[in-house]
């Protein structure tokens, strides 16, 4: 989950003068597909008053296949330039739908507090913001710590959607806290890198 277009997160730009892929291609059809899950997720989620093992196992199931997409499109897109305007909109969109969706129902049905689905999203949504903010002053990559941030919270998210108990529940625990603190961490990298920028755009314009 990172936040940006596929070229603003290490990989290689679309080539000047080279015709941008269509609207239907694999990469924009894996961002559809995740974002539809949303609300099947949720539905999945909530069914039977969120406490339905078996529903909740589902739900899990289209939460992982959500994450999975999210890996695929940003390669395929990479790989074989199918990089669009379509894509750079929906696909963060998608991604902090799906993961935003978890953490609410789990805050609503009481397994996880509010307070932590409150930093996820906060840090999430204002980096997403940040780094469009400053991207036509240059990229800020996904770094080493913003890829297991997203590792993490995926990993501790589906652990908490799934009904576990004795050591898997405890071990849940340990695998959010690592999240919650990957979160913060990577987002405060990330403001310092977005103002190294602008810094250094205003140095090159005084030196104009």
């Amino acid at each position: 989950m990172s936040g940006l277009p596929a070229s603003a997160t290490g990989g290689p730009a679309p080539a000047k003068g080279v015709r941008q892929a269509g609207l239907w291609n694999i990469a924009n059809i894996l961002t559809m597909a995740r974002l539809l899950l949303v609300p099947g997720f949720v539905l999945l989620m909530l069914h039977n008053g969120g406490y339905d093992e078996a529903w909740r196992s589902f739900a899990w199931a289209a939460f992982a296949i959500a994450m999975i997409t999210d890996l695929f499109d940003g390669h395929l897109a990479r790989t074989y330039n199918l990089v669009t305007d379509f894509g750079k909109i929906a696909d963060p969109i998608a991604d902090k739908a799906i993961m935003g969706a978890a953490l609410i129902c789990l805050s609503a049905l009481d397994d996880l507090p509010w307070w932590v689905t409150g930093v996820i999203l906060f840090r999430e949504v204002g980096i997403t913001l940040m780094r469009f903010w400053v991207i036509r002053l240059g990229v800020i990559p996904a770094s080493r710590g913003g890829k297991l941030k997203t590792l993490a919270q995926g990993v501790g998210v589906g652990m908490y959607i799934l009904p576990l108990v004795g050591p898997l529940a405890t071990l849940r625990f340990w695998v959010m806290a690592v999240a919650v603190v990957l979160t913060v961490s990577t987002g405060l990298e990330y403001i310092g890198q977005a103002f190294r920028l602008r810094r250094a755009a205003r140095a090159r314009e005084s030196a104009r």
